[in-house]
């Protein structure tokens, strides 16, 4: 188990942008396929985004044309670029692999989008 820590989280207004981070304390992010979920108020947690070691990309359809996933190998990194935020998107985000969540959980990065 390698520590997974999320950070860039915050208050914005509907329309707004954010940049999340995940760091990692091992090197789990250049090997493996690495994700980004999210859990709002009462509901169960989801995948939003997942980036494979090649590059390739997966998002749930809510956020697709909005966010967009990316990885810093060298700095063992994986970051999650949100614009045009919605209220919608208000939850806790965390990172881990992809797209099953193997590694312990963090605690996660809270984003609230207000209207």
């Amino acid at each position: 188990q390698v520590r997974l820590v999320e950070s860039g989280g915050g208050l914005v207004q509907a329309g707004g942008s954010l940049r999340l981070s995940c760091a990692d304390s091992g090197s789990i992010v250049n090997f493996f396929a690495m994700g980004w979920y999210r859990q709002a108020p009462g509901k169960s947690r989801e995948s939003v985004a997942g980036i494979y070691p090649g590059g390739s990309t997966n998002y749930v359809d809510s956020v697709k044309g909005r966010f967009t996933i990316s990885r810093d190998n060298a700095n063992h990194t994986v970051y999650l670029q949100m614009n045009s935020l919605k209220p919608e998107d208000t939850a806790v985000y965390y990172c881990n692999t992809f797209p099953t969540a193997y590694n312990s959980w963090g605690q996660g990065t809270q984003v609230t989008v207000s209207s």
